[in-house]
């Protein structure tokens, strides 16, 4: 019997754990006694964000119904965003964000972090019951799919959709949505694009219309994609997805004004995404555009002060606006409030190289040259290298003082770790055209990319020659020389598992190889080879012994 042909009324909602949260003490009340009347026992109750992220931590709530505005500190949707981010709650959790809130900009906020249901005020006992009745049984559906997605098993995912397509005609919508975007991530894009396809043919959907769009983009096909991307928000200026990644299109075709304008008007519409605010700043700092991005950091901040989502980059790069209007205390107040923040060494560095840059464009150079001396130190001091961001800004820094080498050899590292990255190696030549090397910067970009991609080669010749375990030592050399280096992460990975599956499953390889996959994973997440080569690792690993079977053959 499929899920979706339980009956509702057989929903043991007294069994379930519930957690409501509203400021108000009477709203608590209300919605606790019409939980009680559909047979609910296990209630808790909390006043604040604060206090509900607290009980999250705790207990694994089947339902939580969430008010939006929550008074002072976190309102509903950074509770939720916050419980998502931090796994609190199960596959098969419901969350009703329940307000009175009625304006597109709050309500487009919070369905941007998917609640199962967003119901307004006043809400009554038999609407309440026939939503929860809807999703909880949609969730059973989707329980073992979304299980697999957290696991990061996308294929297995991907089976699961088509198993309950068959037997849940009802969801197959939803269904198909999940598989594509499955798909997607896998590294399948055309078995994505029959999935929407298939969507399209029996209703024109703008999100199955965006997920062509979407394999365009992943395909290098920027303009056709833009293209749609543009029809979709003709169709539905609401579709905020649809501006983001027109606006990625235009920065892969090497055109930040247009980015900038398409990032304008999603957060005109939805001024409530941190990650938004932050783009939207970032490229209109590097267009010189200072008065829109001051106004996004300053929103990025205020957005971000009781979310998960907060992020350092709007303090950093406030204080890069206020250098270059000439506020150098305002800066170093912000800089001062990351490091108190956000402490780690990583955000002091940042923290220096910002500063530098802050005495450097408010015309303070003798300051800008002794922060950018203590940093050339630091580098001398540690082999290590920080990220690609990181090591751009201080190749910036170092070159604006009057350091050459330092920020040349950080520039090749970048290169050597992003050798095939086409719009980021234009970026790096125009720094080195800015410091007026641009002909050594030529001639040092070139060198870079080479002497990866012959790092790269060398270790899938071994592989391709059958010399695996002189493969996986040389990739091992090159990991430790280039961290950060897709392609070579991602070969490593595969020698590692074909050595497994030339010589047998070894638990210290496996290890070796989930871990790089994981890197590869938080560097650039959503990369299409990450699913095939997790997938290939999980066939090679023994399934665990089955101490219940043998328990019963003993009996």
């Amino acid at each position: 019997m499929s899920v979706a042909s339980v009956d509702e009324r057989s929903v043991d909602w007294a069994s379930k754990n519930y957690l409501v949260v509203d400021d108000f003490v009477g709203i608590r009340q209300l919605l606790r006694e019409s939980l009680r009347n559909l047979g609910a026992k296990n209630i808790d109750q909390a006043s604040s964000g604060g206090e509900a992220m607290g009980m999250l931590a705790k207990v694994r709530y089947d339902v939580v119904l969430c008010d939006f505005n929550l008074g002072e500190g976190k309102n509903g949707q950074q509770v939720l965003e916050e419980a998502r981010i931090r796994n609190l709650l199960l596959p098969s959790s419901v969350w009703l964000m329940v307000s009175a809130e009625k304006s597109v900009e709050s309500v487009m906020g919070a369905a941007e972090h998917q609640p199962d249901a967003y119901l307004i005020k006043p809400i009554t006992e038999g609407m309440l019951l026939t939503r929860l009745n809807r999703v909880w049984h949609k969730k059973q559906v989707f329980r073992a799919i979304d299980q697999a997605y957290a696991e990061k098993d996308y294929l297995r995912a991907a089976k699961l959709c088509d198993e309950q397509i068959e037997a849940n005609k009802v969801h197959e919508t939803e269904l198909l949505r999940m598989k594509a975007a499955l798909m997607l991530k896998s590294g399948e894009p055309e078995k994505a694009r029959e999935a929407y396809e298939r969507v399209l043919k029996e209703r024109e959907y703008q999100w199955a219309r965006a997920g062509l769009a979407k394999i365009r983009m992943a395909n290098g096909e920027h303009e056709q994609a833009r293209q749609i991307f543009q029809g979709v928000i003709a169709e539905n200026r609401n579709y905020i997805d649809a501006y983001d990644q027109m606006a990625l299109a235009h920065q892969h075709m090497g055109q930040p004004e247009a980015a900038c304008d398409v990032l304008e008007r999603a957060a005109r519409l939805s001024p409530n995404s941190v990650q938004r605010q932050r783009r939207l700043g970032e490229v209109s700092l590097k267009l010189g555009n200072i008065g829109v991005a001051e106004k996004a950091f300053r929103k990025c901040i205020s957005i971000g002060e009781y979310s998960v989502t907060k992020t350092v980059d709007a303090y950093f790069g406030l204080a890069r606006v206020c250098g270059q209007k000439n506020e150098t205390k305002e800066a170093l107040l912000l800089l001062a409030a990351a490091r108190r923040d956000f402490p780690d060494e990583d955000i002091e560095l940042r923290a220096k190289i910002t500063e530098g840059l802050v005495y450097h464009e408010s015309g303070d150079f003798r300051r800008a040259r002794k922060a950018g001396d203590e940093l050339e130190e630091m580098l001398n001091a540690d082999p290590a290298r920080p990220d690609t961001a990181t090591c751009i800004e201080l190749a910036t820094l170092l070159f604006a003082v009057g350091v050459k080498d330092a920020p040349a050899e950080l520039l090749c590292y970048v290169i050597r770790n992003n050798h095939d990255n086409i719009l980021l190696l234009d970026e790096v030549q125009r720094i080195f055209d800015k410091a007026r090397l641009g002909d050594e910067g030529e001639l040092l970009i070139r060198k870079s990319r080479k002497e990866a991609t012959d790092m790269m080669n060398q270790g899938v010749l071994l592989w391709k020659t059958g010399k695996l375990p002189e493969a996986v030592a040389w990739m091992r050399d090159a990991r430790a020389a280039l961290p950060n280096n897709l392609r070579i992460l991602f070969n490593a990975a595969q020698i590692l598992i074909s050595h497994m599956q030339a010589h047998g499953y070894d638990a210290d390889l496996s290890a070796e190889a989930t871990g790089v996959l994981l890197h590869v994973d938080k560097i650039q997440p959503g990369q299409q080879r990450f699913a095939q080569l997790m997938e290939q690792l999980a066939a090679l690993t023994p399934a665990p012994p089955d101490h219940a079977a043998d328990e019963a053959a003993q009996d």
